[in-house]
Protein backbone atom coordinates (compact mmCIF):
# COMPACT_ATOMS: atom_id res chain seq x y z
CA UNK A 1 0.00 0.00 0.00
CA UNK A 2 1.55 3.21 -1.28
CA UNK A 3 1.18 6.79 -2.09
CA UNK A 4 3.18 7.02 -5.61
CA UNK A 5 6.17 10.02 -5.10
CA UNK A 6 7.31 9.25 -8.26
CA UNK A 7 5.66 7.86 -11.76
CA UNK A 8 5.92 4.18 -11.87
CA UNK A 9 6.17 1.93 -15.17
CA UNK A 10 3.61 -0.02 -16.43
CA UNK A 11 5.82 -3.19 -16.00
CA UNK A 12 6.10 -2.30 -12.41
CA UNK A 13 2.62 -1.41 -12.30
CA UNK A 14 2.14 -5.14 -13.67
CA UNK A 15 4.80 -6.70 -11.08
CA UNK A 16 2.46 -5.19 -8.02
CA UNK A 17 -0.93 -6.55 -9.72
CA UNK A 18 0.54 -9.95 -9.99
CA UNK A 19 1.23 -10.21 -6.23
CA UNK A 20 -2.29 -9.28 -5.15
CA UNK A 21 -5.29 -10.12 -7.65
CA UNK A 22 -3.19 -10.78 -10.71
CA UNK A 23 -4.38 -8.85 -13.92
CA UNK A 24 -5.96 -6.21 -11.63
CA UNK A 25 -4.98 -3.47 -9.23
CA UNK A 26 -7.04 -1.34 -6.52
CA UNK A 27 -6.33 2.18 -6.84
CA UNK A 28 -7.83 5.57 -4.88
CA UNK A 29 -7.36 8.96 -6.59
CA UNK A 30 -7.11 12.19 -5.07
CA UNK A 31 -8.56 14.68 -7.69
CA UNK A 32 -7.61 18.09 -5.77
CA UNK A 33 -4.09 17.05 -4.84
CA UNK A 34 -3.34 15.17 -7.65
CA UNK A 35 -2.05 12.24 -5.81
CA UNK A 36 -2.84 8.10 -6.34
CA UNK A 37 -2.60 5.56 -4.11
CA UNK A 38 -2.12 1.73 -5.08
CA UNK A 39 -1.58 -1.82 -4.40
CA UNK A 40 -4.22 -2.88 -1.26
CA UNK A 41 -6.32 -5.54 -0.85
CA UNK A 42 -9.85 -2.92 -0.65
CA UNK A 43 -10.41 0.69 -1.64
CA UNK A 44 -11.10 1.77 2.25
CA UNK A 45 -7.44 1.13 2.59
CA UNK A 46 -6.03 3.37 0.45
CA UNK A 47 -8.83 6.02 1.28
CA UNK A 48 -7.69 5.48 4.84
CA UNK A 49 -3.68 6.21 3.83
CA UNK A 50 -4.86 9.23 2.07
CA UNK A 51 -6.81 10.82 4.75
CA UNK A 52 -4.08 10.20 7.11
CA UNK A 53 -2.32 12.15 4.85
CA UNK A 54 -4.20 15.09 4.39
CA UNK A 55 -6.86 14.40 1.86
CA UNK A 56 -10.37 15.63 1.75
CA UNK A 57 -13.08 12.73 1.66
CA UNK A 58 -14.70 14.27 -1.12
CA UNK A 59 -11.02 14.63 -3.06
CA UNK A 60 -10.71 10.87 -3.26
CA UNK A 61 -12.43 8.63 -5.90
CA UNK A 62 -11.78 4.56 -6.42
CA UNK A 63 -11.19 2.72 -9.48
CA UNK A 64 -9.33 -0.75 -10.65
CA UNK A 65 -6.69 -0.83 -13.20
CA UNK A 66 -6.63 -3.72 -15.43
CA UNK A 67 -3.09 -4.12 -16.42
CA UNK A 68 -3.52 -6.35 -19.69
CA UNK A 69 -6.09 -3.69 -21.32
CA UNK A 70 -5.54 -0.98 -22.69
CA UNK A 71 -8.05 2.55 -23.86
CA UNK A 72 -11.14 2.29 -22.17
CA UNK A 73 -10.72 -0.63 -20.67
CA UNK A 74 -7.35 0.30 -18.32
CA UNK A 75 -9.33 1.98 -15.89
CA UNK A 76 -13.01 0.82 -13.90
CA UNK A 77 -14.18 3.18 -12.29
CA UNK A 78 -15.83 1.25 -9.94
CA UNK A 79 -15.70 0.86 -5.81
CA UNK A 80 -18.05 1.08 -2.81
CA UNK A 81 -15.77 4.12 -1.77
CA UNK A 82 -17.53 5.71 -4.12
CA UNK A 83 -21.47 6.02 -3.14
CA UNK A 84 -21.99 9.25 -1.95
CA UNK A 85 -25.54 10.32 -2.72
CA UNK A 86 -24.60 13.31 -0.81
CA UNK A 87 -22.28 14.50 -3.53
CA UNK A 88 -24.42 13.30 -5.91
CA UNK A 89 -22.89 9.92 -6.76
CA UNK A 90 -25.34 7.48 -5.74
CA UNK A 91 -23.70 4.25 -7.35
CA UNK A 92 -20.20 2.25 -7.06
CA UNK A 93 -19.00 3.90 -10.50
CA UNK A 94 -17.89 7.04 -10.91
CA UNK A 95 -20.98 9.43 -12.76
CA UNK A 96 -19.20 12.84 -12.98
CA UNK A 97 -17.16 12.97 -16.43
CA UNK A 98 -14.98 15.49 -14.56
CA UNK A 99 -13.75 13.56 -11.85
CA UNK A 100 -13.13 10.41 -14.65
CA UNK A 101 -11.03 12.80 -16.56
CA UNK A 102 -9.17 13.49 -13.66
CA UNK A 103 -8.40 10.36 -12.67
CA UNK A 104 -7.42 9.57 -16.09
CA UNK A 105 -5.11 12.74 -16.02
CA UNK A 106 -3.68 11.82 -12.61
CA UNK A 107 -3.13 8.09 -13.88
CA UNK A 108 -1.43 9.11 -16.98
CA UNK A 109 1.18 10.77 -14.62
CA UNK A 110 1.79 8.15 -12.32
CA UNK A 111 2.11 5.69 -14.91
CA UNK A 112 4.20 5.80 -18.21
CA UNK A 113 4.84 3.06 -20.59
Amino acid sequence: MQILQQPITLSELKTLAHNTFGDMIKCVADVERGLLALDADLHADLERLLLEDGSAQEDLWGFNLWVEEEGEDFIEYDSLINIRSWQGNPSRDVSDPQVRESIKNIVGQYITE
